[in-house]
């Protein structure tokens, strides 16, 4: 048994869930509604991307067993992934990449601003280098939150009807006290992970803050369902997003260029 699993499971979530949502964004590549966004939304999606290589190859040093970061990310079926639900969503339009992008922001900029401080050595320098990334990404998406919710009435309505699409998947964003997960208690106690309490405070803070200003209504909060990327049980929608973007890999397995 690999005394690692618990670092390497949430090294992998980390990982997984930037790898998701930056090749989401990554779709949006010629059909953006403008020029700048195209280059916006790949410039976040390209920044993920690199995020996760720097948590794959961390997890493939403790996993030590022949894998690399390429294999992680092209050579794992869907039930070994541990993504949040959240970012395996389809884009929709602009609204819905919108709101998906700011919620996971929120997340993500408070989980590497919490493991900036790590115990971990290693953990602590790639937050704190994606850190400097995600502030502007959270930045980004929330004025974009503000600007459509107090835009234009065609705008705000378009807002009302992208949340509902997206908001019931923020339960593993901000799961309940009871429903804690126990590996990120441990590595808390560890002084590896942030707390989850806090960090799902800080999360509801700032999204209601950023909601709020926008002026579109807070959702009550999600409700836990049987779905769960954690685990390994995702939506319809990652096995058909993992069978586009590992199609090289799979086809000609080893190739190089």
């Amino acid at each position: 048994m690999n005394p690692h699993n618990d670092k390497i499971e949430y090294l992998l979530r980390l990982a997984d869930s930037a790898l998701i949502q930056g090749q989401r964004l990554c779709e949006w590549c010629g059909h953006a509604p403008a020029l700048e966004e195209e280059l916006a939304l790949m410039n976040v999606g390209l920044d993920l991307v690199g995020q996760a290589r720097n948590w794959y190859e961390y997890a493939v040093e403790l996993l030590d067993d022949g894998r690399d970061a390429d294999a992680l990310a092209f050579r794992r079926d869907e039930r070994a992934f541990r993504n949040l639900l959240l970012v395996e969503q389809p884009n929709g339009d602009f609204a819905v990449t919108i709101t998906k992008q700011f919620l996971y922001d929120a997340w993500h900029f408070h989980v590497l601003h919490a493991l900036s401080a790590s115990s971990d050595e290693r953990i602590a320098a790639i937050a704190a280098k994606g850190l400097k990334e995600v502030t502007y990404h959270l930045r980004r998406s929330g004025e974009w939150m503000q600007r459509l919710g107090d835009g234009t009435e065609q705008s705000h309505a378009r807002m009302l009807a992208a949340i509902p699409q997206v908001w019931r998947f923020t339960v593993e964003l901000c799961p309940p006290q009871e429903q804690a997960d126990d590996i990120e208690q441990r590595l808390f106690a560890e002084g590896v992970a942030p707390n989850p309490e806090e960090l799902a405070a800080a999360w509801k803070a700032k999204v209601a803050d950023i909601f709020a200003a926008a002026t579109l209504p807070l959702p009550e909060p999600a409700v836990n369902f049987y779905l769960s990327g954690r685990r390994g049980v995702h939506t319809e929608h990652l096995g058909i997003l993992l069978a586009e973007m590992q199609f090289l890999q799979r086809a000609y397995p080893d190739a190089t260029w």
